[in-house]
Formats: C-alpha cells, sequence, structure tokens
C-alpha cells in the first residue's frame, strides 16, 4: 500500500464512518478499485485507522462520554456486539470482508430499508431539540446494541444499524446519532485492538508508517465529518443517504458483473 492510497483511504473512513452508509464497505470497494493488495495488513488497516475517527468523537463529545450514566448505557449496548464480533471473527474476516457480492447487496438492501423506514417514521426533523442520552433506557441500550451487531457484515452500516433501530424506538433523532457516535468508541477500540494483537506480525516499520498516516487524515476528515452531519439532522432526514447508497451499490454490482 502507497502513501497516497492511504491517504485516500483514511479520508474515506473520516467521512463514513459516521454517516448510515457504510465505511468499511467503502474501504473495501474503494481498496479494490485503487489496486490496493488483498492482505493480512490491509484488512488490519481498514479496522485500525477506525481509530482515528473514533478519537475525533472523544475529542467533540469527551464530557458526555465520562458520565457513569452515559458508560453503563454504552457498556450494554457493546455487549451483544462484543460476543458476536469475538465468536465469529474468523468467518467475518475470512468471508463478509471477502466477498465483494455481499457487500454490495448489503448496501442497495441497506439503501431501500433507510427510505423505505424514513418515509413512514415521523419525529422532530424541523426541531433543534438537544441530546439526552441518559433517556435511553438499558432495555432500549441493549436492542441497540443487538442491532449494531448486524453491521459485522460490511455494507450493512453501523451507524444505520444503531441510528435506525434507536428511532424505531422513539429515541429523539440528534440523542440516537450521538449514542451511535458515542457506541462507536468502544465496539471500533475493541475490534481494531484485538485485529492488532491478532495479526501484529503482518505489520512491519513501513506498515507503522502508513497505519499512522491513514490515522491522521481520518482523525482530521471524520471531526469536519461529525460536526457537519449534526448540523444536517437538524433539518433533513436519511433519504438521501438510502439514494446514495443504491447508486453506488448498483454501480459497483455492475463493476462486478
Amino acid at each position: 500500500m502507497s502513501i497516497i492510497q492511504a491517504i485516500i483511504l483514511g479520508a474515506i473512513e473520516g467521512l463514513t464512518e459516521f454517516l448510515p452508509i457504510s465505511s468499511t464497505a467503502h474501504l473495501i470497494l474503494l481498496g479494490d478499485l485503487l489496486k490496493v493488495p488483498s492482505t493480512i495488513f490491509t484488512q488490519t488497516f481498514e479496522i485500525v485507522i477506525q481509530l482515528g475517527a473514533i478519537l475525533a468523537v472523544l475529542g467533540l463529545y469527551l464530557k458526555k462520554i465520562f458520565r457513569w450514566n452515559t458508560i453503563k448505557r454504552l457498556a450494554v449496548a457493546f455487549v451483544p456486539t462484543a460476543i458476536i464480533g469475538f465468536g465469529l471473527y474468523k468467518i467475518i474476516k475470512g468471508v463478509f470482508f471477502t466477498n465483494q457480492l455481499i457487500i454490495v447487496l448489503a448496501l442497495i438492501i441497506g439503501g431501500l430499508i433507510l427510505i423505505i423506514f424514513e418515509s413512514y417514521h415521523q419525529d422532530d426533523i424541523p426541531e433543534k431539540t438537544e441530546s439526552n442520552i441518559e433517556t435511553i433506557t438499558y432495555g432500549q441500550s441493549f436492542i441497540i446494541g443487538c442491532c449494531q451487531s448486524l453491521a459485522v457484515i460490511p455494507g450493512v452500516s453501523r451507524a444505520a444499524a444503531t441510528i435506525i433501530g434507536g428511532l424505531a424506538l422513539g429515541i429523539n433523532r440528534r440523542t440516537i446519532v450521538e449514542f451511535s457516535f458515542l457506541l462507536a468508541v468502544p465496539t471500533m477500540a475493541a475490534a481494531s485492538g484485538y485485529d492488532l494483537y491478532k495479526n501484529s506480525q503482518a505489520i512491519s516499520g513501513t506498515g507503522l508508517g502508513i497505519l499512522a498516516v491513514g490515522f491522521i487524515v481520518a482523525f482530521l476528515v471524520a471531526w469536519l465529518s461529525v460536526k457537519s452531519f449534526i448540523k444536517y439532522i437538524q433539518k433533513y432526514d436519511f433519504k438521501p443517504f438510502g439514494v446514495y447508497r443504491i447508486v453506488i451499490g448498483l454501480l459497483f454490482l455492475w463493476w462486478l458483473l
């Protein structure tokens, strides 16, 4: 992997991690377009640079994430993903991350679900309502965590699954979006840490430099992306993201076939 490829992939990660369009799917499919070799290091790179995006959230929501009531809710939501993610690790890395057809279909189906859901769901989009994560119950937290666990399949989108799940439970739009941001912290930290532990032998001195470049770029772009996304949800719904998912999915399907 070259430095230029690392910069591009880092920017894509930072831009897409917190949007309901699946950052992992974009990294895998774009990596193929850029002719990035499919190696253990590449797969590790695609997960580890997500830590850069996670640090952006920590910087923006430092006060909120370290509240005890918030930590407890995040812990409950993290449990389902931890069980499924660790239990199915070999299948996730060996099957889901390497099957482009599964990824593309997940993008398209997820886009259709977004559009259909938003067409029938009514909430507080026009209102600039405040976020209050502590109004989320532990039961709701667990259900949101179950929704997030679906995102072990690239293309599903962790953000889309948690946000739609929260909205379906009647949670305020801004609240569930910010909860989704914060839930990404333990989820991606655990995924990255475990992946580094399993594949540390695949990272050389040069590899560390490439990881650092992707990490920094992802951090900077994610910082801007999160702030912009919060402004967006105060006025609009997620239908445009659903349309985007379908279009990009069909384009990649055409490319694959």
